[in-house]
């Protein structure tokens, strides 16, 4: 049995991508993000608030491709091995 295994090295290199976007956004985004906390000015606070808010839902869909990513990736390694294996052991028999 032979498997392409181009497409599917296709599809976990959108996966990276995707991944190496998301990091990209979230640091575009926070450029805006200040470290320090403003409490007397309300219109500031909205801005830190709005930020925080970003880049947590940035973090949590970075983490979940991130994980997808890696695990379609080692899945991946570990069938080719696989294949790479049987075919060496039926050429030697």
């Amino acid at each position: 049995m032979n498997i392409d295994f181009a497409p599917l090295a296709e599809g976990w290199a959108l996966l990276a991508f995707i991944v190496v976007l998301l990091a990209g956004y979230r640091k575009y985004i926070s450029i805006d993000e200040n470290e320090t906390l403003h409490l007397d000015d309300p219109g500031e606070s909205r801005h830190q608030v709005a930020i925080a808010q970003k880049l947590d839902v940035i973090d949590k869909w970075g983490k979940l491709f991130t994980a997808i990513a890696a695990v379609y990736g080692l899945l991946l390694a570990i069938a080719y091995t696989y294949q790479i294996w049987v075919q060496a052991t039926n050429l030697g028999a």
